[in-house]
């Protein structure tokens, strides 16, 4: 893969009513010349750098706070993580983690949209090294 080109995920917040059908069916109506495969989260999108970002622009306008993307290491359809090669799937628990949390964000994007201020963080307090002695103790079996 070269510079210019860019591989990216595209994820959909469960709590979307978009469908990854939905998604890559608007991707490939928006006529660019990328590469696209429909993913169980949304979408795997390839191409120029610069058109897999205008693209995602225009799929982030269908449900701004509930659609995100990040860089996919791999090209598409590389052997060496494509199922249908019978690939290794390391990473597929991260990437569920991610997406069940995705409402969380989703949540704090809406609070931002609506004006609420960030609540305040209280400072963390320093553990002392008696207490950590103590700890320490406690768990010795």
């Amino acid at each position: 893969m070269s510079e210019e080109t860019e591989t990216r995920m595209i994820m959909i917040a469960p709590t979307s009513d978009l469908t990854p059908d939905q998604l890559s069916r608007f991707i490939h109506q928006l006529g660019y010349n990328i590469t696209i495969k429909e993913t169980c989260y949304g979408a795997n999108i390839e191409g120029d750098k610069d058109l897999v970002h205008k693209v995602i622009q225009e799929v982030r306008r269908l449900d701004p706070n509930r659609i995100f993307t990040k860089v996919r290491a791999y090209p598409i359809g590389d052997e060496r993580r494509c199922r249908a090669h019978h690939g290794s799937r390391p990473g597929f628990n991260q990437m569920e983690k991610e997406w069940m949390d995705l409402p969380l964000i989703e949540a704090g994007l809406c609070a931002v949209e609506a004006g609420e201020a960030c609540p305040e963080k209280s400072p963390s307090k320093k553990l002392s090294v008696k207490k950590l002695m103590e700890i320490a103790k406690e768990n010795i079996i």
